[in-house]
């Protein structure tokens, strides 16, 4: 069965993971984490691209980011991956792939699933053991939204500023969302469909995206696909 394209639409929310090979590590040393947190926020820019958070994690990272333009988020993610494996293999003195194939995305409903995604990515060295605050971990962004430093890289989404009025009650707001945690339902539902390439929502979401993309959207159902009603051989 041929690959699926990956489903990217312009000005809706994506959830993106890449992972090293083999879930081996993609950085040795803090210079190796700086190094692609600026290779990110360079090509973010240059393909506009609105990254809301990230985190990396030893063998993997995750990104949360609205795209401009169709071709904005796959341009991005090409010239950083490229570019941090060259600089990776130059300083380890190594040759040869670093990722495990090509990253994995797909769009989240913003006003269902884009808060517990930052939430999801904020915990996710929590869950691995690393730290037992999300607050410790240096490479998340994290410590932007809780008002600890100010990150370039990050463009807050509209819903994260309908936490508070102030800033001060935005942070508050969000470290507390952190601190309640995500349900489990939610973090197998964004982990299965970003992996998967389905785009996770409620069905109206669901049915707005399809009519934008030729590309299906959600796992089809067993039997005779369904027509689209917008289909020019429907029209007598």
């Amino acid at each position: 069965m041929a690959r699926l394209p990956r489903l990217t639409i312009p000005g809706y929310p994506h959830h993106i993971i890449q992972r090293g090979n083999n879930r081996q590590p993609i950085f040795s040393g803090t210079a190796d984490y700086e190094l692609l947190l600026n290779l990110i926020d360079e090509h973010a820019r240059k393909q506009q691209v609105a990254v809301h958070a990230y985190v990396l994690m030893s063998n993997h990272f995750h990104l949360l980011a609205t795209p401009e333009t169709a071709d904005g988020i796959p341009q991005m993610m090409q010239a950083v991956g490229r570019r941090y494996v060259r600089n990776y293999n130059l300083r380890q003195a190594r040759t040869g792939t670093l990722w495990e194939g090509r990253y994995r995305s797909t769009l989240i409903q913003a006003e269902r699933y884009l808060l517990a995604c930052m939430v999801y990515m904020d915990l996710n060295p929590v869950r691995a053991g690393m730290v037992a605050d999300p607050a410790d971990y240096p490479w998340s962004s994290y410590l932007h939204y809780i008002g600890r430093r100010t990150d370039k890289l990050i463009t807050p989404h509209p819903l994260y500023w309908e936490l508070g009025n102030t800033p001060f009650a935005r942070d508050v707001a969000y470290g507390s969302l952190v601190r309640a945690g995500i349900r489990e339902t939610d973090k197998l539902a964004l982990t299965d469909a970003t992996l998967r390439g389905w785009a996770l929502g409620e069905p109206d979401y669901v049915a707005d995206l399809q009519r934008r993309t030729q590309r299906r959207v959600v796992k089809g159902q067993a039997g005779r696909p369904v027509r689209r009603t917008d289909d020019p051989s429907l029209i007598k």
